[in-house]
């Protein structure tokens, strides 16, 4: 429809309506006709939603429909009419649009949209339109199930929806900007709600029997009703004087006033007595300018301490992937009488519906019955009414329905959900962070209504608590939750009340169970781990027959066929060689009838398959396979002889037709081997795939709680909580205790000060020790005093701790600061491999060994050495290491191997001329560098190309090179052409230099030049993989080769039962698994097995392609398999970590008020379920805890006192440091994989 036209018929339609004079309004007689012309219009509108914006600039709702609605209640058509389209203008802009676009254009539309919106909240907060609502639904209402018709059923909805669309309504920030207790667009709303009696008809909704129908929709009411509401201070309301309800307002503001008055008093410190105009000049020694002189200073020295290099530069611009998520709406108060009848909404609702409402919606919800994403409403409503009944006189069976272990079962069922999409789904990873952050909320308040009942004076309640914590404490799933939350923790996509939120349910976590543990001696607990064994296998078949026996036997059988074919000997009726109704193909069928008829002659039942042989001919006479159709009885006695010798394979499955047509024609120049023998090796692989099976082995072991607590003792967790700590000015006091308490655990109960040494940190500390109201803080202050005496303390004997403040530490490496670092050098950390010492006489034999090769010229002398060593064998780098240790090279460089192919520095003119003319023909296109590579004749690395097309003047500069991103909108990925080269959006670094962090970046960068382009329907071949996954099982990568073992078959048999193949993700959830995808030699894995990389910046994992069947994804996983495990059959059992300090000695006192677990409850203010996207469905849901994680190393204290020794669950779960990134012995581990390439 035309756009003027368009205008000009809503013009006419909009006047059919009527015309409001004064305080009545006038209907036209069409009035009702009109309204449905414009339910249609909308029907019909288009994306930008045109309709609905000339609608809501003509203020239609304002002047016509809501007096309508007012002055003619009592016509029903037109009442319902009316009630139709409003709920169809109101509808959230989210709604109308599916998503926020991300186009200018559409943006635009969507807030206009929403500004039109806001206006009609603002028109709804009018009592009379809420009384004739109010009035209509309790009418509706008073009629019997009996007599309710349809209409009036719908009606029902509808209003319903009309009141949740106003409510749903978000603020506008720009019109709203009163102080707390003003009455906000939506505080009139409420209250005009609460005055046309709409609060008890909800009530009503939510409690009777007969209207269980509308429990989702009266729960989502309620969570809009209370969106800025907090729980704890609507519980506080009334209780006491003014002064006490106001009493946060009050500290913060002397707070406030405390910092003002010390910035007051350092100013009047730093100001002279009396003005000069001469500032003076001053040298600040030991401080660089840009040149190699010390800076000079012309400023006074009262700003001295301000000083930096960065004065007077422009910020660097953080790039929006890289910004941090935006909090939700910030909580506001909400004028003293919306907020005394939300208190007593809530009382009401807590007394006589919330049991019963929660019930209806948990069976809804489990039953699929509600639309996606309505959990939230449910997560919200336990978080917020279990906080207000245990902060207004808690009495536990008011929510009791929401209490106990299917609650908690129910909550990290979602809380898992929405982590598993968060990692999948990265373009809705904000959403699922916030339905995360709403599950988080909820879990916390179970866990604060279970301690509350601990402290119950009725030993029912308390018996009970004890019950859930047994179960809770019990299972390994919850024990979990926290570590895998902590490790996934993105703050781009997860706001800091996410953190905040985490923290505090975490501490919580711990002081519950340390304290569950402090009065029971031996706490047993459950504990999974995935096991691989083999099957008993069935007695071996036996070795197939020679000639000579096939010779002898058909010699036998000759006078019985004979007989069988002259008729004296009856042929059986009941052999049948085809099955309709099996699901076996026909040709599969006509393999396995070949098989059965050298069954029957092996086992000398000649009537039977010379039955099956004519039975066969008949189902299949094309090709002869059987023999022609008119065949005679010599035919048929050379037929029966060429299948009896024939080296048929065991499994029918692997037949193929044109495999079983090559036997039936064998004779003299066609022998049926040709077309088996290459397939044995694939039948081999699939029975040894059938002869395994994994299992979760569930077991129970004794709790340990320092063992468990170790397990926190990482980068991860130790790096949220300095995030969340950096804002401690904003944090409520109870957050900076949680997390000051979290880090002193660490810290002080487990022995591992080092573990704090970072330079971020001490950051922090000097920032918290120079601020002036850094007496409000006294429990960081005294963290931050106890970890600087510490660190000060390890400086004086280890020089290298200075240098260690720039990395996060592990446990190892905590160990090793701590004790020395030659301390775990043979296989006693998690950091190094098993491998066994050296013995003297090792020793002195690689000594001889290298004096003998060492005047070899030309000659590889690490390699002649491997070659005469005995077993067990070493590798180059062990070879290399013990060389450097007896003192017979100075370093590794000693013995650099030449890579081959790989150093070709010189450029002829032709290879110039070349790259000259490919750069002209791809200097437009997105990807110039990663073109370049992929035509380029002679291979070379990519910061060598980069070298010389600077030299060459082509390029002004690197940027240039980089990859262009295409605008979202554009297209919808990379085309055929572009999607097979991946190349990174900076260029390699100038590898002029010889230093080992260039050649490391120029040999990946070669790596990736060299594996080419990734078809989409590439198909592995045959044993892929096998070498190399030999070679990285031998170099400690066996937890991540199973995991990626057990990611293939699962998704092949996802394949069979689904018979649909979708690309699916490889998505690591441990440190072990993504350190092991970051190795290069493992991505090479990856490809030999078919895997397809991240085709362009929107993707983030590997991917195993569609194009892989389920058979070709259990080959490649049995070939994984069979060098995945220890060929005697034996696991090898993990190293033994140090000794763990179970019970530690006394340490010197800490300050008063660090270790204290005093509880402070403070308002947390509670996020709103949002609406969102479709979520995608999942077929099978993870653990989320990778099962990978239990074969990881253990952890180790720090301190020298003695230690008893780990249990095996810290010995399993602890993740260790990624050992390639501790330069000190890069260059070793650089010779290690040359040494395994070449191997290979």
């Amino acid at each position: 429809m035309d756009w003027y036209m368009m205008n000009c018929e809503l013009l006419a339609t909009c006047s059919a309506l009527g015309y409001l004079e004064g305080d009545v309004y006038h209907r036209e007689p069409d009035c009702l006709e009109s309204v449905k012309d414009l339910i249609r219009y909308l029907r019909h509108e288009d994306e930008t939603r045109d309709v609905r914006q000339q609608l809501g600039a003509a203020q239609i709702l304002q002047n016509d429909l809501l007096p309508i609605l007012v002055q003619y209640p009592q016509d029903k058509a037109l009442f319902d009419a009316v009630i139709r389209l409003m709920v169809n203008l109101t509808q959230p802009a989210l709604l109308c649009f599916g998503k926020v676009p991300s186009d200018a254009a559409s943006r635009h539309y969507f807030l206009q949209v929403l500004s039109y919106l806001q206006a009609y909240k603002e028109a709804f907060a009018s009592e009379k339109v809420f009384v004739v609502l109010s009035e209509k639904l309790y009418n509706l209402l008073q009629l019997d199930w009996e007599q309710r018709q349809e209409e009036d059923t719908l009606l029902i909805e509808r209003i319903l929806l009309l009141v949740r669309n106003v409510l749903h309504v978000p603020p506008d920030p720009t019109e709203e900007q009163g102080v707390d207790g003003d009455a906000s667009v939506h505080d009139r709303v409420l209250w005009a709600l609460h005055i046309s009696g709409m609060d008890d008809l909800l009530k009503f909704l939510a409690s009777a029997q007969v209207e269980q129908q509308w429990a989702l929709h009266v729960l989502e009411i309620i969570s809009l009703m209370f969106r800025d509401q907090s729980p704890e201070e609507l519980a506080a309301l009334g209780q006491g004087t003014a002064g006490a309800e106001h009493g946060e307002d009050t500290r913060e503001l002397e707070s406030l006033r405390q910092r003002e008055l010390a910035e007051k008093r350092a100013r009047a410190l730093q100001r002279p007595s009396r003005h000069s105009r001469f500032g003076g000049s001053y040298v600040l020694q030991g401080f660089k300018s840009i040149g190699d002189r010390d800076v000079v200073f012309h400023k006074g020295l009262h700003n001295l301490k301000t000083y930096t290099h960065d004065l007077g530069k422009e910020p660097q611009r953080v790039p929006r992937h890289r910004q941090a998520a935006p909090e939700s709406e910030p909580s506001r108060r909400s004028a003293r009488n919306v907020r005394l009848f939300l208190r007593h909404f809530c009382q009401d609702f807590l007394e006589g519906c919330y049991n019963r409402l929660m019930l209806l919606v948990k069976d809804q919800l489990v039953r699929e019955k509600a639309q996606q994403h309505d959990e939230t409403y449910y997560l919200w409503a336990t978080a917020f009414f279990m906080a207000f009944n245990r902060c207004r006189g808690f009495r536990p069976e008011l929510v009791s329905e929401t209490v106990g272990v299917r609650a908690f079962h129910f909550i990290e069922q979602n809380l898992t959900t929405y982590y598993e999409m968060a990692l999948m789904d990265k373009k809705e990873a904000t959403t699922w962070a916030r339905r995360m952050h709403l599950a988080l909320k909820a879990y916390q308040e179970l866990l604060r209504t279970v301690q509350e009942m601990d402290r119950s004076p009725e030993q029912a309640v308390r018996d009970s608590s004890q019950v859930i914590k047994s179960n809770i404490f019990y299972l390994m799933e919850y024990r979990e939750l926290f570590l895998a939350l902590f490790r996934k923790f993105d703050e781009t996509k997860q706001p800091r009340s996410f953190l905040r939120d985490l923290v505090e349910t975490a501490h919580l976590f711990l002081r519950m169970l340390e304290r569950f543990c402090r009065g029971r001696a031996n706490l047993v607990v459950q504990s999974k781990r995935v096991r691989r064994k083999k099957k008993p296998r069935a007695p071996a078949p036996p070795a197939p027959p020679s000639a000579a026996e096939l010779e002898q036997l058909w010699e036998g059988l000759a006078p019985q066929l004979q007989a069988c074919l002259e008729g004296e000997v009856p042929l059986p009726e009941d052999v049948v060689p085809f099955d309709a109704a099996s699901e076996t193909p026909v040709e599969e069928q006509r393999a396995e009838a070949l098989l059965r008829i050298q069954e029957c002659l092996r086992d000398s039942r000649v009537p039977q398959a010379l039955r099956l042989l004519r039975s066969a001919r008949d189902v299949w006479p094309e090709g002869d396979v059987f023999g022609a159709a008119d065949a005679g009885p010599p035919e048929e006695t050379q037929l029966l002889r060429e299948i009896l010798v024939a080296p048929l394979p065991s499994e029918s499955p692997a037949v193929t037709p044109g495999r079983g047509k090559t036997v039936g024609r064998c004779g003299p120049s066609a022998h049926p081997t040709a077309g088996h023998a290459p397939e044995e090796p694939e039948e081999e692989e699939e029975e040894d795939e059938e002869e395994e099976e994994q299992t979760v082995q569930v077991s129970e072991k004794e709790f340990n709680f320092l063992d468990y607590l170790k397990r926190f003792a990482c980068a991860p967790v130790v790096r949220a909580l300095v995030l969340l700590l950096r804002g401690y000015a904003q944090n409520s006091p109870r957050t900076n205790h949680c997390a000051a308490r979290l880090l002193h655990r660490l810290a002080r109960d487990l022995r591992m000060e080092p573990l704090l040494f970072q330079l971020s940190l001490f950051a922090l500390f000097h920032r918290l020790l120079s601020d002036p109201a850094a007496a409000a803080h006294q429990e960081l202050v005294a963290l931050a005093k106890f970890i600087l005496g510490k660190f000060f303390a390890l400086a004086a004997t280890n020089k290298k701790a200075f240098v260690e403040l720039l990395f996060w530490k592990s446990p190892a490496i905590v160990c090793e600061m701590t004790k020395g670092y030659s301390s775990l050098q043979e296989g006693e950390g998690t950091t190094r491999s098993r491998v066994s010492p050296w013995t003297p006489q090792e020793e002195q034999e690689l000594q001889e060994l290298y004096w003998k090769y060492k005047e070899v010229e030309g000659g590889d002398i690490i390699a002649a050495i491997l070659a005469h060593l005995p077993p067990p064998g070493r590798t180059r780098r062990q070879v290399v290491k013990q060389l450097v240790r007896m003192g017979l090279a100075s370093s590794a460089k000693d013995f650099q191997q030449e890579r081959k192919g790989t150093r070709i520095v010189l450029w002829t003119q032709e290879q110039e001329e070349e790259l000259t003319r490919l750069f002209e023909e791809f200097q437009g296109s997105d990807d110039v560098l990663g073109n370049i590579m992929k035509h380029l004749t002679a291979r070379r690395s990519r910061a060598r190309v980069v070298e010389k097309l600077l030299g060459l003047g082509l390029v002004a500069e690197r940027k240039e090179l980089f990859k262009k991103r295409r605008r979202k909108g554009h297209g919808h990925g990379p085309g055929p052409g572009q999607a097979a080269v991946s190349v990174p959006a900076v260029p390699a670094q100038d590898s002029s230099g010889e230093d080992e962090d260039s050649e490391e970046e120029e040999e990946e960068d070669e790596d990736e030049a060299e594996e080419g382009p990734m078809e989409e329907h590439w198909v592995p071949e045959e044993g892929a993989g096998q070498d190399l996954a030999q070679h990285l099982h031998q170099e400690g990568l066996a937890g991540p080769l199973r995991w990626l073992e057990t990611c293939l078959r699962r998704v092949a048999g996802d394949r069979e039962e689904d018979g649909v193949s979708h690309p699916v993700p490889l998505v690591p959830l441990t440190e072990e698994n993504e350190d092991a995808m970051e190795d290069r030699r493992f991505r090479t894995l990856l490809r030999q097995l078919g895997l397809r990389p991240p085709a362009s910046e929107q993707e983030s994992f590997w991917r195993i392609p569609a194009a892989l069947t389920p058979q070709q994804l259990r080959r490649a996983a049995a070939s994984i398999a069979r060098h995945g495990h220890d060929p005697s059959g034996s696991p090898q059992d993990p190293p033994e970590p140090p000794g763990c300090p179970q019970d530690p000695a006394p340490a010197e006192p800490l300050p008063a008020g660090l270790g204290s677990d005093s509880e402070s409850e403070e308002p947390v203010p509670v996020p709103i379920p949002v609406p969102s996207p479709v979520q995608p469905r999942t077929k099978r849901r993870r653990e989320l805890a990778s099962e990978d994680e239990d074969e990881d190393g253990g952890s180790s204290g720090t301190e020298p006192a003695p230690a008893a020794p780990c249990s095996e669950e810290d010995e399993e779960d602890e993740d260790p440091q990624p050992r390639g990134r501790r330069k000190r012995i890069r260059c070793l581990e650089e010779e290690e994989e040359e040494e395994e390439e070449d191997e290979g």
